[in-house]
């Protein structure tokens, strides 16, 4: 059963039509949703060798408040009328969805603009520890110089730039 709530951390799979129905909620006034679904690739970019698995760590509580200062930021910049943010911590396998940005508006620009800007903001502001398994063993990941220039382009400065 999807939340009420703007923000999620959860280890339990969500399901992508029951979140953006209760995003929705019968709001008449609402003529964009837009939503992201992220998922556990088999490889890394910078890394030789497959993925086998990957593990988020968070901070419980500290995680949640920066992902709504995020979502109340997202509000401010857009004309938006509902987001929601569900990322999954835990071991998580190849396929498997880790991370649902979901937001509705009254046209699609803004709903375009501001899933992308809770994205980027995600990439590299929200407080995850991401862990690559691969036969080789196992390594931390760290933000990608892309994901940096990303945020930047909305004004923000990475903070581990």
């Amino acid at each position: 059963m999807p939340s009420t709530a703007r923000v999620s951390i959860q280890t339990e799979d969500f399901d992508l039509g029951a979140e953006i129905a209760a995003l929705r909620a019968q709001d008449a006034r609402v003529g964009a949703v837009c939503s992201f679904v992220g998922t556990v690739r088999d490889h890394h970019p910078d890394v030789a060798g497959q993925v086998t698995a990957l593990e988020l760590e968070h901070y419980p509580g500290m995680t949640e408040r920066a992902i709504e200062a995020m979502v109340d930021e997202a509000f401010a910049r857009f004309p938006l009328y509902g987001a929601r943010v569900v990322h999954r911590v835990g071991p998580l396998a190849p396929t498997d969805q880790i991370v649902l940005v979901a937001v509705t508006s009254a046209h699609r620009g803004a709903s375009f603009q501001a899933c992308e800007f809770l994205m980027d903001y995600l990439k590299t502001q929200a407080p995850f520890w991401k862990k690559e398994q691969t036969p080789e063993g196992g390594r931390w990941v760290d933000a990608r110089v892309s994901d940096d220039a990303a945020l930047a382009r909305w004004g923000i400065a990475a903070r581990n730039a």
